[in-house]
């Protein structure tokens, strides 16, 4: 049987699957839930010490079916980051660990662009015991007011500098989430790693507008008749997610060998986690999947997961991870690589056995072989 465990950055998850920062990892409840399930880490809903500075709304979600179906496809959301106060986390977090100490918690933290702020956050956090910091630069909607999420994680530099202030007291490893809405993602995810980051988290929510309501002619989801941009997720970005995990693999093999990368988006089955792992990812996080599907849905990735590898002989997850990556290349290289194919194709058809054959009433019978020569 296929051994699903990864170590990562020194810690030891039972298997690569994450929960994901977000509603299914809001509080102590839940996260001591998705333990008890099996998951093989859980990230908390993203914190700051000020909570008391963010006000979520509702409704904060809005859905995509596929065409004469109830399945959903696409979700997006305009939740903000947790409105629970920093002291209760704090307190919780200590709890989670006591209860589930072999248990992989990740604080995810997001504050403003204050060198103060962030040493404060990554200092206390640690003293309650978490495993791993994953810093979010990457929120699409959330507060960007205060320059925080993405307006922070499009920025190289900027990544870079709050980056480096992390570094400074962090004790434990440290993954930087990156914004898909952005030209390169490599550009932010280069800046993290020279800051001196374990690891790298790819993708968060892409920046979209659900729809517009054709009866209301107001855009979902609907606040008192207005909305915002939301956080695009769930099934139909996977290969947006794909093609990113795979750049940001490509680009922290060549220039930072031993950094890390948790892979992010669509993600419900073991089949789906294969493919982030085989474009590099160490870990695979899933959130949106576990709102529609429920905690529970990890034993089904688990098998799913044992099952792809042992169909292909792999013993560990190290077996493969990256494993599809050298394939990719340029256009103009397939280009190159087609015409030859093509040429050596023709190469063997002008050596292949020629038959010689003879007509047998109305059929033709082949009466025996004979090799051709090219000379």
């Amino acid at each position: 049987m296929a051994d699903l465990s990864v170590t990562v950055n020194g810690l030891r998850f039972p298997n690569p699957f994450v929960i994901g920062s977000g509603p299914p990892g809001t509080n102590a409840n839940v996260i001591n839930k998705a333990f008890a399930e099996g998951w093989g880490g859980v990230i908390a809903k993203t914190i700051s010490l000020e909570a008391d500075k963010v006000t979520n709304v509702a409704p904060r979600y809005a859905r995509m079916r596929a065409e004469n179906s109830k399945e959903v496809i696409g979700w997006q959301n305009i939740e903000l980051i947790s409105d629970r106060s920093f002291e209760t986390w704090l307190d919780e977090f200590k709890k989670i660990k006591d209860a589930w100490p072999e248990g992989i918690l990740i604080a995810s933290v997001m504050e403003e662009c204050r060198r103060d702020a962030w040493i404060e956050i990554i200092e206390r956090c640690q003293e309650v015991g978490v495993d791993a910091f994953e810093l979010n630069f990457s929120c699409p909607h959330g507060l960007p007011e205060r320059k925080m999420g993405a307006a922070m994680g499009e920025n190289p530099d900027i990544v870079k500098e709050v980056s480096g202030w992390v570094m400074e007291v962090a004790k434990i490893p440290v993954w930087a989430k990156m914004t898909p809405n952005v030209t390169h993602i490599v550009d932010p995810g280069r800046a993290a790693l020279r800051a001196g980051c374990d690891g790298l988290a790819a993708i968060n929510t892409i920046l979209s507008v659900m729809g517009v309501d054709l009866k209301t002619l107001r855009p979902m989801p609907t606040v008192e008749g207005y909305s915002v941009p939301g956080g695009y997720s769930c099934k139909a970005v996977r290969p947006i997610a794909l093609r990113m995990v795979m750049e940001l693999a490509h680009m922290s093999n060549d220039e930072f060998p031993g950094r890390t990368i948790s892979g992010i988006g669509g993600v419900e089955t073991g089949d789906d986690a294969a493919q982030f792992i085989l474009l590099g990812a160490h870990t695979v996080q899933v959130c949106t999947g576990v709102m529609i599907h429920g905690y529970g849905m990890v034993k089904q990735m688990c098998d799913q997961l044992e099952a792809f590898m042992d169909t292909h002989g792999f013993e560990h997850i190290d077996d493969f991870r990256g494993a599809s990556l050298p394939y990719f290349s340029t256009h103009a290289d397939l280009v190159t690589r087609q015409a030859e194919a093509k040429a050596a194709a023709k190469a063997r058809r002008a050596g292949m056995i020629e038959k010689d054959t003879q007509w047998e009433g109305d059929k033709f019978v082949e009466q025996s072989d004979k090799l051709v020569s090219n000379d």
